[in-house]
C-alpha cells in the first residue's frame, strides 16, 4: 500500500470542494483545538469492553442539545470498514449511510494531523436526484483516493443496530455492544457521533464542519460532496 499522504490539500483541487474551505487555523490553534470526541476516536485501539458508554444507551431521550445542527456518525469494527451516517435528527432515519472503502485503522492514522477531509464525489452527469441521493461515490481521504462506494439504500443489520444504539445519543464516542452481544473477529465496535454545521455551496456541492463540543476554533474534520460537471 502506498504512503498515506498527510496534506488535507493533496489532489484536492476540485473548485467546488475549494470554494467551500475554510481557512484552516494556525498550528497553535490546531494543538489546541483538539475536542474531546476527537481525541477519544483516536484512542479506539486502546479501548477496552468497561470503556462502553452503555450509560448513553437504552430508551430514547429527547437530544442532549437542542439546535439545527446536522448529525453526523462514523463507525465500524476495529478490524473492517468505516460507516459513515448523517442524520437530520438523531431520532430519525439516516438521509445518507455509505461504507467508507477504507479500514478504521487508516482513518485513525489519518487523524495524527488533527485535520481529517474526506470529500465524495459523484461523477453522474444527469443532476435528475439531490446530491446526497446519488449512489455511485468516489471517496478521498485528505486528497487521497480510497475507491469507490454506493450509498446504502437500506440499511444492513449492523448499521440498523447502531443507530437503534445511538438513537438517544447527540454526541459521544466509545465501544458499542456488538448484535446480540457477541464479538466478531473484526473486534469491537466503535464509534464517534458529532454536530456538524452543513454548508451548501450549490446543487452540486455540500459540506459538513464538525462542531467541537469543547467550543474550540477550527474543525478538525470536515465532510465534502461534490457532485462532477
Amino acid at each position: 500500500m502506498p504512503p498515506i499522504h498527510s496534506s488535507p490539500y493533496f489532489q484536492m483541487d476540485n473548485p467546488a470542494i475549494l470554494s467551500l474551505l475554510r481557512p484552516t487555523p494556525g498550528e497553535k490553534h490546531r494543538k489546541s483545538g483538539s475536542g474531546g470526541l476527537w481525541r477519544m476516536f483516536k484512542l479506539f485501539p486502546m479501548l477496552t469492553s468497561g470503556c462502553k458508554m452503555v450509560a448513553l444507551l437504552g430508551r430514547p431521550r429527547k437530544p442532549l442539545l437542542k439546535d439545527s445542527a446536522t448529525t453526523g456518525t462514523i463507525f465500524g469494527y476495529r478490524k473492517g470498514r468505516v460507516c459513515l451516517a448523517i442524520q437530520d435528527d438523531p431520532h430519525c432515519v439516516p438521509m445518507f449511510v455509505i461504507e467508507l472503502p477504507m479500514l478504521t485503522t487508516v482513518l485513525q492514522k489519518e487523524m495524527a494531523s488533527d485535520i481529517v477531509r474526506i470529500a465524495l464525489e459523484s461523477e453522474t452527469k444527469t443532476h435528475k436526484k439531490k446530491l446526497l441521493e446519488e449512489f455511485v461515490w468516489a471517496v478521498f481521504c485528505n486528497g487521497r483516493k480510497m475507491g469507490y462506494s454506493i450509498r446504502r439504500k437500506q440499511l444492513s443489520d449492523d448499521e440498523l443496530h447502531v443507530m437503534q444504539l445511538l438513537r438517544g445519543v447527540s454526541m459521544g464516542a466509545g465501544v458499542l455492544p456488538s448484535p446480540n452481544e457477541k464479538e466478531t473477529a473484526d473486534g469491537e465496535l466503535t464509534y464517534m457521533r458529532a454536530r456538524f454545521e452543513r454548508v451548501v455551496g450549490s446543487k452540486d456541492s455540500e459540506a459538513l464542519y464538525m462542531i467541537n463540543p469543547d467550543g474550540a476554533p477550527g474543525p478538525e474534520l470536515s465532510i465534502f460532496f461534490v457532485r462532477a460537471h
